[in-house]
Order: structure tokens, then C-alpha cells, then sequence
């Protein structure tokens, strides 16, 4: 946390609204592989844009770092294209009920929506190896839903914070 807070330049109490956040978040991966630290900046305005995204993991023992880091950075655009972007959609008037049944109907973040990302692994050489595999995934997440209600100054529970959902959240304040 210390890390990846020293890599966005993390002030505590910084102050949010006027439609820009920053939100961070950490989680050890199923309880026993790697850790992960995450922090977002992002703007809201007619949809989410992520501006940039910093991660600090320890992995313990890191033998292959690029292997790593591409991992870690996979899982953070995997992550924000859930959290953003991804849900079936069903309409009964289509055939078996669903809308969403290609790439051109299922939504995903596409590259140009994929901000900077920073990541720095922390070699512990000393340590076992430990599994990357979807360490960023719920860190990611987390910190993008805190950086939404930093920005706005209201929780959204729902997933994908998509326009709807937020005004309709908003329109419930």
C-alpha cells in the first residue's frame, strides 16, 4: 500500500467532486498467493474514463518480471472492463431472450479506453514465488467504485457502473 501510495503521489483527505476521483484498494489473492495494490484516477462525465491506473505487488520471488507485469496489467483492463462496461443484456423480444450474443452486442473497453497503467513489483527474493494470476482483479474494482464515490460523493453498488446506474443512483440522493 505504502508503495503503489508513494508511486500516484497519495495524499489522504485529498479532496474529490467536480466529476474527478481517485480511489485505492488492496487485497491478497486468495488468501495465500501475491498481493496487490491499486489506485485509480478517473473523471465522470457522460460515462467513466479512467485517466490512470498504478499497481504495487509483491509476488514474493519473481522470476520471470515481464511475465509478471503483464499479467498484473491484463488483469486491471480485465478488471475495468467488468466493472465499466460488461453485462449480458436480455430482451424477450429476441430469440432465447438474449440481446448480448457477439462481440458487436456484448460490451467490453476498448483499447482506446484502456488509460496509462504503472506497475512495480516487489522482488522479495528471499520469499517463494507466488501466484499473480488474478491478483488485480478485485483491487482494481474496488479502487475504481472508491474513485466513482470520491468523485461523486455517493456509494454505486451496482456492476457495470454504467450511465443508468449512476443516475439513477444519483437521482436517489
Amino acid at each position: 500500500i505504502e508503495r503503489v501510495a508513494a508511486m500516484a503521489g497519495w495524499r489522504p483527505g485529498q479532496p474529490g467532486g467536480a466529476n474527478r476521483g481517485r480511489g485505492i484498494a488492496f487485497a491478497q489473492y486468495k488468501n495465500r498467493a501475491a498481493y496487490a495494490a491499486v489506485v485509480v484516477d478517473l473523471e465522470v462525465e457522460e460515462s467513466i474514463r479512467l485517466l490512470r491506473v498504478w499497481c504495487a505487488a509483491d509476488a514474493g520471488l519473481v522470476v520471470n518480471p515481464d511475465g509478471a507485469i503483464n499479467q498484473l496489467e491484463g488483469g486491471i483492463i480485465q478488471s475495468a472492463s467488468w466493472v465499466l462496461k460488461e453485462q449480458v443484456r436480455f430482451d424477450n423480444s429476441v430469440a432465447a431472450g438474449m440481446a448480448s450474443f457477439d462481440w458487436e452486442t456484448y460490451p467490453v473497453l476498448k483499447f482506446s479506453e484502456v488509460p496509462e497503467i504503472d506497475i512495480e513489483l516487489i522482488n522479495t527474493r528471499d520469499e517463494v514465488p507466488l501466484g499473480v494470476g488474478e491478483v488485480t482483479a478485485g483491487p482494481t474494482a474496488a479502487a475504481i467504485g472508491n474513485a466513482v464515490s470520491h468523485a461523486l460523493g455517493v456509494r454505486i453498488r451496482d456492476l457495470p457502473l454504467t450511465r443508468e446506474r449512476i443516475m439513477a443512483t444519483l437521482l436517489k440522493e
